[in-house]
């Protein structure tokens, strides 16, 4: 049967301009894509009708040679029916185009000149779809991939330093397990390659990129690598200084403070934060100091206190002025 006039393919009139012409093409190959009409059978027949009338109409030079009688609708010579060769949908010719479906979708080849229908459909379908709809003489792209899918897990600072297997729910509903490595920090990702999306065009599924956060712990603040805790000291214990056990991940573990220790001074254990990894070194413990006066009230306390007041003032707050 033989090919319909492009114009008529098109339903543009032989005055239209190319964008007119490009914008005509583009509403038919979106609307009978093979990929997007998979229970329409006619829908690839109409599909490479579409790209057919463009291959000519859409390439100045074949337009005129059309036009002018030179070339058919097919875009083969006039008089020159059936060269051999070409292995498409439809035989090559000298200065014509062939049109294929295959494996990785619908593609075409053409002859000559800087015309590619795959610049069409990287706009309108995106690059990995392009690769369906045909990458011509520049060589097949891979199809696109699924999207990724996101989720967030909650998990203790005991299951960030030492590792867990946890379970989480997908925003599908599908549940997967996710091995938390030792050592991670607040607010990494884990990701579980092709437990995303499908592809719609046949390409390799998406991820899943689980985000991880770790819960508020009682006594320590997770700060990247390294942990903070604040230590209550006694009036006596800052003033005169000396050895205070500081809880630890690993255990107990005795810090001398220096005598005159201040509120707020803070000391740093080497090591003592989150474990090492293979790309990170073991974070700190940064111990900020906290003096703590008695529960009730203590008259030679006050007394003292008093004196001191009178006898020797000082000013710790002319950092603020």
């Amino acid at each position: 049967m033989p090919a319909r006039d492009p114009y008529t393919v098109l339903g543009v009139p032989k005055t239209a301009k190319a964008d007119e012409i490009k914008k005509a093409y583009r509403r038919l190959a979106k609307k009978y894509h093979p990929d997007q009409n998979k229970d329409d059978p006619k829908a690839k027949e109409k599909f490479s009708e579409a790209n057919q009338a463009y291959e000519i109409l859409g390439d100045e030079p074949q337009r005129q040679k059309f036009d002018r009688g030179e070339i058919d609708a097919e875009g083969k010579p006039r008089g020159f029916e059936g060269f051999p060769g070409g292995g498409g949908q439809r035989g090559g010719q000298p200065g014509g185009f062939e049109f294929e479906f295959g494996q990785g979708g619908f593609r075409t080849r053409g002859a000559g000149g800087g015309f590619d229908a795959a610049d069409i459909f990287s706009e309108l379908f995106g690059a990995g779809k392009a690769a369906g709809a045909g990458a011509g003489a520049r060589g097949r792209r891979p199809a696109q991939p699924g999207e990724d899918l996101q989720a967030s897990i909650t998990i203790s600072l005991e299951e960030a330093v030492n590792g867990a297997t946890k379970r989480v729910a997908m925003p599908t509903g599908k549940a997967l397990d996710v091995t938390i490595p030792t050592g991670i920090e607040d607010g990494k990702q884990v990701r579980l390659k092709g437990q995303g999306n499908h592809s719609a065009m046949g390409g390799p599924p998406g991820d899943a990129i689980v985000t991880v956060k770790i819960a508020t712990h009682p006594l320590f603040t997770v700060e990247g690598r390294n942990l903070r805790i604040e230590l209550p000291l006694a009036l006596y214990e800052a003033v005169l200084g000396g050895p205070v056990e500081v809880p630890t991940l690993t255990g107990r573990i005795e810090l001398n403070v220096p005598a005159g220790t201040s509120g707020g001074r803070t000391l740093r254990l080497r090591g003592k934060g989150l474990p090492a990894t293979g790309s990170h070194a073991a974070g700190d413990l940064l111990v900020a100091m906290k003096v703590v006066l008695p529960d009730t009230n203590d008259s030679d306390l006050e007394a003292l206190m008093k004196k001191w007041r009178d006898t020797k003032p000082y000013k710790p707050r002319d950092a603020l002025k």
